[in-house]
């Protein structure tokens, strides 16, 4: 059975998206059968994938809303092993809609249990905050990945995170655990970045990864391709950071540093 992984930081620019498409293509590569939820209307991982978000027929809104069968939705991507649950600009009115449904937390768990026997990864896109689709991604996932910006303010707002998931365990998901704490935008010829580790790793002792995501202007470029960052330049720094993150997940020993 497959587990599920909600990358998930409600502050904006921190690389979720850029996370998610890039470590899921990594395990792929890797031969883990993936899946990548994209619950963010701004449909930012789809099209990072490669797929158009605008000749979309079915997407994870039709899923949440129930107008739309799981399976039916999950399409094929132009990499090994990694198919996609789309988003789209629908999904920006879902939250309004969904309050009215019955369970309107759990929607995503539901649709997700109908898929997770076939892969060994589904990691969950969420957008940057803490709406009702966030809260699905909460209530559908194993753990949570909190990807953090090696820059000034990288904790602001990471208590009311926190608060939310412990409010989350404690009404809808006891067993939501933490994955781990990515380290993004890392330059370690700053001072400044030294300092936000330190403090990172006192709020979240022993859940930062060792692996961690250095700024690359290859890693900014990737998604104007539609491409995850191991397709568009399997030499890059970006693509070696990622690759020692998916090796890391899987409790395995980095290739390359």
């Amino acid at each position: 059975m497959g587990k599920i992984i909600a990358v998930v930081n409600q502050k904006g620019g921190v690389g979720k998206t850029t996370t998610t498409v890039n470590l899921t293509s990594a395990l792929g590569e890797m031969g883990k059968r993936c899946l990548l939820v994209d619950i963010d209307p701004q449909g930012n991982a789809t099209s990072g994938l490669g797929v158009d978000k605008r000749k979309i027929e079915l997407s994870v809104y039709e899923v949440l809303i129930g107008t739309a069968e799981p399976p039916k939705a999950v399409q094929a991507t132009a990499y090994q092993q990694v198919d996609i649950l789309p988003s789209g600009i629908r999904l920006a009115g879902a939250e309004i809609e969904m309050v009215e449904l019955e369970r309107r937390e759990s929607r995503l768990k539901a649709a997700l249990a109908a898929l997770r026997e076939q892969y060994d990864y589904l990691f969950i896109d969420c957008p940057p905050s803490l709406g009702l689709l966030t809260l699905n991604a909460l209530c559908a996932a194993d753990t949570l990945l909190v990807p953090i910006q090696c820059e000034y303010y990288a904790l602001e707002g990471l208590s009311q995170l926190m608060a939310t998931v412990r409010q989350v365990k404690r009404l809808y998901n006891p067993s939501v655990e933490l994955e781990g704490v990515l380290l993004t935008m890392y330059d370690s010829r700053l001072n400044l970045t030294q300092q936000v580790v330190d403090e990172v790793k006192k709020f979240f002792p022993r859940k930062v990864f060792a692996a961690s995501i250095p700024r690359s202007v290859r890693l900014s470029e990737a998604p104007s391709f539609g491409k995850p960052i191991n397709y568009y330049d399997h030499a890059s720094r970006g693509a070696a950071a990622y690759e020692a993150l998916a090796r890391e997940l899987c409790g395995m020993k980095p290739l390359r540093t």
